[in-house]
């Protein structure tokens, strides 16, 4: 028994490793299947979006009804596509991921709420009067470890890379988490404006901030009296 902790531990690693492999696949599986069904009722079935009337949110209530269903249909196919092999896997799954806050915002969000208790009435898969987000959400929620972590090792993503990511240092990456927190912020803020907006904001002071400016300035006095 006093060598189990050792062994879990050294297994551990090879379970992640096989995780690289599986995980993410299962993941794009299932969402490929899931918006390629949406994409393809669309593309065989009539356009229902001129019922929505003025709920898309700008700059896609500026296009029309026609011109959102076409767009909305075809990003459903091909992204869906492009999930199920793995190529472009961050940026089809982000699309859907902004595809479906766009859905909820125009279709699922409740039109009138007060509360977040009353918000969260409408976490339901059926209507009841305070909207019905909770299948947009989870399609959400399973989206964002392929667009953060990529398709993983079964995938043409990893397969087209000359090399992967070597040599990348563990600590904090400021700007990467920037752009990421600026990336999923303004599209939230169509649903929460104050989280939406707080992580933008957040975001876009992450990539303003420049730290190594101060050092370089002392670097430089101290090289220029130096040199005196």
């Amino acid at each position: 028994m006093r060598y189990l902790p050792s062994t879990l531990s050294s297994l551990t690693p090879r379970i992640d490793a096989v995780g690289r492999w599986l995980a993410p696949t299962g993941l794009r599986v299932l969402l490929a299947w899931e918006f390629f069904e949406a994409g393809r009722e669309k593309w065989l079935g009539e356009n229902w979006f001129a019922d929505l009337g003025d709920k898309f949110p700008l700059p896609f209530s500026l296009l029309g009804p026609d011109v959102n269903w076409t767009l909305a249909t075809w990003l459903e196919l091909s992204a869906s596509i492009a999930l199920l092999f793995g190529l472009g896997t961050r940026y089809a799954a982000f699309a859907l991921w902004v595809l479906t806050v766009v859905a909820i915002y125009a279709v699922h969000w409740p039109s009138d709420w007060s509360s977040l208790s009353e918000l969260w009435q409408g976490y339901a898969i059926s209507d009841q009067g305070h909207g019905n987000y909770k299948l947009p959400l989870l399609y959400l929620v399973m989206l964002l470890p392929l667009i953060l972590n990529g398709g993983g090792h079964l995938s043409l993503d990893h397969l087209l890379s000359a090399a992967r990511t070597a040599g990348a240092g563990n600590g904090f990456d400021r700007r990467a988490w920037g752009v990421t927190a600026l990336a999923f912020g303004l599209p939230l803020s169509l649903l929460l404006p104050w989280l939406g907006g707080a992580m933008a904001a957040v975001g876009v002071a992450l990539i303003a901030f420049r730290p190594g400016r101060a050092a370089d300035s002392g670097a430089m006095t101290k090289a220029f009296a130096a040199a005196r």
